[in-house]
């Protein structure tokens, strides 16, 4: 792992060369990057797609999760392009906002790049707030119904994601639904609420159904575990009293989910 506060650019690239050096060629090299400065994770970035490309990798899979800055999407997308094959699925998590509102990180300039990164995603897995900020709508004072959020999907299916699961959607006071579109169909999962939200829930979501995915399980399959597996980890972080900005325990459950 990078030291996250190494402050001098020479010093990372030694490290990140020396870390290669003691890599196994036949294994699997794990990054771990931490963003603390601008420009760091754009160094980071590059310095990776360059070796990736050099020593042509290719990838089964490609996940994002939350960006940044416009320029960290642009790079993405360059690296989607250079890299994504015909087998190749990409899931986008659009980490924008939650109930309502955008993140404090995020302006109306990011918003509209991560449309731009939409475009490319096979799999898109959005809440709703996010979900209507790609569409350029304003957020409802009342819950879509599942036929209106399948017209949403739909809508948003036509720039490019054919699979999309708009998650933690609060119903009423005691449920979440997760809502799927699937190729034109519509399903749902509801589950009870479990305490008060908590961050990271949606990270752990995306994870599960990119790397179900992987393992040729059905979308629908993915969604459904995923859904599973988080519920699982929040029941147990309120029962150990774990506080909601920590998110999910959820390591110790890693092994139930088995070749899934």
């Amino acid at each position: 792992m990078i030291d996250k506060d190494t402050k001098n650019i020479e010093k990372v690239k030694n490290e990140i060369e020396q870390w290669e050096k003691s890599a196994d060629k036949h294994g699997r090299l794990y990054l771990v990057v931490t963003v603390q400065r601008d420009g760091l994770y754009d160094y980071y970035c590059h310095y990776f797609y360059r070796k990736w490309d050099d020593e042509w990798c290719e990838f089964d899979g490609i996940a994002t999760g939350f960006l940044g800055s416009k320029e960290q999407v642009e790079i993405v997308i360059d690296f989607i392009k250079s890299f994504k094959r015909k087998e190749t699925f990409v899931l986008v998590d659009p980490v924008m906002g939650d109930h309502g509102h955008l993140y404090a990180t995020y302006s109306k300039e990011m918003a509209e790049s991560m449309k731009d990164l939409v475009h490319y995603a096979d799999i898109l897995t959005p809440n709703l707030t996010e979900l209507v900020t790609l569409l350029d709508r304003d957020y409802p004072e009342v819950i879509p119904t599942e036929e209106e959020l399948g017209q949403m999907c739909h809508e948003l299916s036509l720039k490019g994601p054919q699979m999309i699961v708009v998650t933690g959607i609060p119903v009423d006071d005691a449920h979440i639904m997760n809502f799927i579109y699937d190729h034109g169909k519509s399903s749902s999962i509801l589950v009870d609420r479990i305490g008060p939200d908590r961050s990271g829930t949606g990270d752990v979501v995306s994870s599960v159904i990119a790397g179900g995915y992987l393992n040729n399980h059905s979308f629908y399959d993915c969604v459904k575990k995923a859904t599973e597996f988080s519920s699982q980890c929040i029941a147990y972080s309120e029962e150990i009293g774990t506080p909601t900005y920590y998110g999910l325990c959820f390591e110790q459950y890693l092994s139930e989910l088995g070749d899934f």
